[in-house]
């Protein structure tokens, strides 16, 4: 589907490797390195396969999300879907609960780098000393990515590089202490609290719908985005499942609870390997907050351009060719969850959020079909079996929400609330604004 005036105005400049490092970029980030312990708690020695079953259910949703891609080659992603679809409130609903997603996990994940930061020197433990880190590294990304979308996407290579190449060699190590009985365990299948570990254990997963709020800025983006976000994918599931069924074989079942990869790498590689993975870590980290910083103030773009919010915020940089105005509104808004107290609520809400972008995404896919013209359609990418994978990825994103407590769905209507009062404001000022164009006349 064709697109108004961003396409004219933003650079083209993310190609097929840039993509692939957007997705891996913004799926991968602190969760694997604390998850693989938690989720071994409950699952015991079936938590390798739990990351795998789990992962091929929630690849129904990866993959709706693949047809959807094919369709559009514009800024905006899952706005552009439900806009489509159900008309510019809903759009405005979907993109701006997504953004909130992404921001709030910035803030998080900033937090979750001081830490680690800090068990590497002493020194860096201090509050202040933590506000600095989430200062400097804010301001750094934010600056990096007004300077322009290669400049970004460069540093998610490098930080790519440097997380991944620690993982793999983690697992290399590991591959010899996995027996038969690890890999394939006897006794029944059980998971406690198969609803409460599920849900935790999707957040491995989340992330990858960056990749379509950045088509405007990627070359040939109907066919780029989809194969980079399907192979992605499926490559960083694998990797998951050698990562934790190497976790699994090292670390003993008692201790499973509070161990995380560092401790893995300890066992491995002794003082040396621990390191070597708590710099993994704040790489991982570092990649994560990348991707948000460069793909999140797409949707403020996105929504501006519509005239959802106030439109300033659609600014492209005249030198750079960059939505500065919402990349600075997305730096600021994360600094201040991340120094503050209460961004950590605001995160756990935010998953629900996007859970909820999720199903309005999915249900958009048979308009989309109906309404695409013949060209489009002809080009795009369509599943097999009808509907029967975007009906799946429907019922477990349903039943992740359902696993959500009361707080978290007062935490989405207060954050919910917020954009609505910026929604209903430019719609205010833009109806006035007409009116008063019309009178002049």
């Amino acid at each position: 589907m064709t697109g108004p005036q961003d396409a004219a105005r933003l650079r083209r400049d993310i190609g097929y490797v840039g993509a692939a490092f957007l997705v891996l970029n913004s799926v991968i980030g602190a969760g694997i390195f604390a998850l693989p312990g938690k989720v071994a708690a409950s699952a015991g020695l079936f938590s390798p396969w739990l990351f795998l079953i789990v992962g091929v259910l929630f690849l129904s949703v990866v993959l709706t999300f693949t047809e959807l891609t094919s369709y559009y080659d514009r800024t905006g992603g899952p706005i552009l879907y439900a806009t489509d679809a159900f008309g510019p409130t809903v759009g405005f609903a979907t993109g701006w609960l997504i953004f909130l997603a992404r921001m709030t996990a910035f803030a998080a994940n900033a937090n979750v780098m001081a830490a680690y930061l800090a068990s590497l020197w002493d020194p860096l433990g201090t509050e202040l000393a933590r506000a600095a880190i989430i200062t400097l590294v804010t301001v750094g990304l934010t600056w990096v990515n007004i300077l322009g979308v290669k400049d970004g996407v460069r540093t998610l290579g490098v930080l790519t590089f440097l997380k991944v190449i620690p993982l793999l060699l983690l697992v290399l190590l590991g591959l010899q202490h996995v027996s038969g009985a690890t890999l394939i365990p006897g006794g029944n299948f059980h998971v406690e609290d198969l609803g409460g570990t599920t849900l935790l254990l999707i957040y491995a997963y989340v992330g990858f719908e960056t990749i379509g709020v950045t088509a405007g800025e990627t070359r040939a983006a109907r066919s780029t985005v989809p194969s980079a976000l399907i192979r992605t994918m499926l490559l960083t599931a694998a990797l998951y499942f050698l990562i934790v069924l190497v976790f699994v074989a090292v670390i003993p079942a008692n201790e499973y609870a509070g161990a995380t990869l560092v401790d893995l790498g300890r066992a491995l590689a002794g003082p040396v390997g621990a390191l070597v993975i708590t710099l993994a870590a704040v790489f991982s980290i570092g990649g994560n907050l990348a991707g948000s910083i460069l793909a999140a103030p797409r949707l403020l773009f996105a929504l501006a351009e519509r005239r959802m919010i106030p439109q300033p915020l659609a600014r492209i940089h005249d030198r750079y060719a960059t939505p500065y105005r919402a990349i600075l509104v997305m730096g600021t808004m994360a600094l201040v969850a991340g120094l503050s107290s209460g961004f950590v609520e605001l995160a756990i809400g935010s998953s629900v959020v996007r859970l909820i972008g999720y199903i309005i995404c999915i249900g958009a896919l048979p308009v989309i079909r109906r309404k695409a013209d013949a060209e489009t359609r002809e080009q795009a990418l369509r599943l097999p079996g009808g509907y029967a994978i975007p009906l799946l990825a429907f019922f477990v994103c349903a039943w992740l929400v359902a696993q959500s407590t009361a707080d978290d769905w007062m935490r989405v209507s207060v954050l919910l609330a917020i954009g609505i009062a910026l929604f209903v404001i430019e719609k205010w000022y833009y109806g006035r604004h007409q009116s008063g164009g019309n009178r002049s006349e």
